[in-house]
Order: C-alpha cells, then sequence, then structure tokens
C-alpha cells in the first residue's frame, strides 16, 4: 500500500496542467489530543489522496497544520471527510483569496513533535486554554483601543511586505523568538493592557495565546482566522481594511495583495517593491524582496557571485553544491550580508533602540 508520493514536482505539474481542473487552496488547523500522529497520518494521506489533495501537513499529539490544495469539484467530498473526524467535524476552513493550481505539487503528511515549533517545554502549559477569539468588526473595534497593544505573531520577512496599521512587528527569523521576546517587553503590562495578537490563519496566535495567559497576562485575544478569514470578512460585510501590504503565505504564491500600498523595497536597490524570489543558485536559494528592474539585471540571483554561478554547465553547479548542504543565509530570508540595501538598512537599526513601548 503506497502511503506517500512518489513522483517528482515536474510530473505533478504536469498532471495538474493535463487535468486543467480547478483547484482551492485551502488551510486549517486545530488542536487536540493525537494519541497516535502515524495512524492517523496514515489514514490522512489515503484518504486525501484518493481525492487529488496535494499540499504540506503536520500531524503531532498536539493536532494538526494543514495547508493544502484540492480540485473544486471535490471540495464537498473533502469536507465530508473531515466531518467524519471527531475534532475535525465543522473546522474553520481558510480559503484562499487569490488561487493558484499549482500553489501545491505533491502530498506530503508528516508526522512532527508540534504542528508549530515553538521551542517550548513545559508539562504546565496548556494549549488548549487559548485567549479570547474576536472576528473583524471587534478586531477593528480592539485595534483603535488606546489601552490595546497589537501584536504581529508572523516573522519580519512576512510582516515586511504587509501588516496591521500600528502593529509591532518583532524582528525575529521564527515563531519560537517572538514569544520570549514579546513577553519581556510587555511584562510590566499584563494587567492593565488587552494583548491582541494576529497571524495568517490564526494558528500561532492560538499557541501565543494560552502561552501568555499561562505566564500571567489577563486579557488575551486573537484575530479567528488570521490575515486571510480578516480579508473575507471585511470583504462580505463592508468593514474598513486595516491591513496595508500583502499576505505572506507558505506555498508557490508566496503572497495574497490585501490592499494596494506597497510598504516594502527591493533588497538590492531599495526601490519600492514587494515581490519574494528565491536566489536562481540553488547552491543559495534565498528568499529576497526583488523589484523588475533588479531581477531583469541580476537574472533573479541575490548577488554578482550566484549570477557567475548560474551561468556555469549544470554539472559544475552540480560539484559546487556536493556536500556543501543549503546556505544558512536561505534562513535569513533577506538578511544576507551581501544584499547592499539590507546591510544599509541593519546598520541604521542597530543604531536605535528595539524596545517595543
Amino acid at each position: 500500500m503506497q502511503l506517500y508520493n512518489n513522483l517528482s514536482a515536474k510530473e505533478r505539474a504536469e498532471l495538474i496542467e493535463k487535468a486543467g481542473k480547478e483547484r482551492l487552496t485551502i488551510s486549517f488547523y486545530k488542536y487536540a489530543k493525537i494519541g497516535n500522529p502515524q495512524i492517523f497520518r496514515n489514514h490522512m494521506f489515503l484518504a486525501w489522496d484518493e481525492l487529488d489533495v496535494l499540499g504540506r501537513i503536520y500531524v503531532a499529539h498536539e493536532g494538526i497544520n494543514a495547508q493544502l490544495s484540492v480540485p473544486a469539484e471535490n471540495f464537498e467530498a473533502f469536507k465530508n471527510h473531515l466531518d467524519t473526524i471527531t475534532f475535525l467535524e465543522n473546522v474553520r476552513l481558510n480559503i484562499a483569496i487569490e488561487h493558484d493550481n499549482f500553489a501545491f505539487l505533491k502530498l506530503k503528511v508528516k508526522v512532527r513533535h508540534k504542528i508549530v515549533a515553538d521551542g517550548l517545554n513545559d508539562d504546565t502549559f496548556d494549549v488548549t486554554n487559548k485567549g479570547i477569539h474576536v472576528d473583524a468588526q471587534q478586531f477593528n473595534a480592539l485595534i483603535e483601543d488606546p489601552d490595546t497593544v497589537l501584536v504581529d505573531m508572523r516573522n519580519h520577512y512576512e510582516s515586511e511586505i504587509g501588516h496591521f496599521k500600528n502593529a509591532i512587528t518583532p524582528d525575529v527569523d521564527t515563531f519560537r523568538e517572538s514569544l520570549d521576546l514579546i513577553e519581556e517587553d510587555l511584562k510590566a503590562h499584563k494587567e492593565d493592557k488587552k494583548l491582541v495578537m494576529y497571524c495568517t490563519g490564526g494558528i500561532r496566535c492560538e499557541k501565543a495565546s494560552a502561552y501568555y495567559k499561562h505566564k500571567g497576562f489577563k486579557n488575551v485575544f486573537q484575530l479567528e482566522g488570521g490575515i486571510i478569514n480578516y480579508t473575507r470578512q471585511v470583504e462580505a460585510e463592508g468593514l474598513e481594511n486595516k491591513f496595508i501590504g500583502k499576505n505572506f503565505v507558505f506555498d508557490q504564491r508566496r503572497s495574497e495583495r490585501i490592499s494596494n500600498d506597497v510598504i516594502a523595497n527591493c533588497h538590492q536597490c531599495g526601490k519600492p517593491a514587494d515581490t519574494h524570489t528565491n536566489c536562481a543558485n540553488e547552491a543559495c536559494h534565498l528568499l529576497f524582496i526583488q523589484c523588475d528592474e533588479c531581477k531583469e539585471k541580476m537574472e533573479n540571483c541575490c548577488s554578482s557571485h550566484c549570477q557567475e554561478i548560474i551561468k556555469l554547465p549544470y554539472e559544475e553547479q552540480k560539484a559546487l553544491r556536493k556536500g556543501q548542504g543549503n546556505s544558512n543565509d536561505i534562513f535569513k530570508k533577506g538578511r544576507a550580508d551581501h544584499l547592499p540595501y539590507k546591510k544599509d538598512l541593519r546598520n541604521i537599526f542597530e543604531n536605535q533602540s528595539n524596545t517595543i513601548l
């Protein structure tokens, strides 16, 4: 019995194109106690493979985190399958604002220690003891309250291209970094401020809200369904959109435009730009922001060094990568030293105070 996808990304893309079917991009999560994640994982793979579901799904003892695409014609069957699972019955599905049939090319269901890496090792921390969920209308009212502290629970490369007005955007590379940083900076306001958080789809805020309640914060709120659900509610109900720029997403699309504002800059020349790309040099593969002019000039590379490498014969490029692994610059998401514009900005920021309040 096949429990893993054995086709290449290229082969999958060809099959998707040949099928010519509209696909929906969906995400959902649920914190729940799963006794045997491996058995649960196998069950999900078999059921979803039959429905031509593609995506990246993590399963752990603490629950499930799923980002996927499904043929529109199979959506009802997919939803019906979820409803047969007790803790996933009527689970909220975040349907993307912009769809791309090639957002995901494979079905990957993986068992992980946690569905969100948080670096926490505290047996007294109950992830189900979460904060108060608020919808778009309540969220808009809350963030206008002078006693509210609004915090973006995403990483810097996400908030760099889009965020809510007046939000605190921690300068971090990972979720686990932000937890202690925010607690330290807001520790004097555990009782007198409303801590309101948001993220892409809600999963990080759900864990963070439970964590901060565990740490003594009295008034903890989170945006229900994150930015994705907020955008849909704003459009459906005619509410004021307080999000500016793009919403970063973790699939081939990389982002969804929420407003026409361009709040970021090209990491090479500094011009207004908010399109992420990966360096064409596979040995680098750095994720960074690049404007159209630099994309053409640099041939989709982050540096002249990488530009030279991509012009080498494939076998020479492959030989250069052998045994080296991927550069850690990949995970700097645009902080690499060889990006001149970002280096100049870092020098400025290092001379300024980084305190939140």
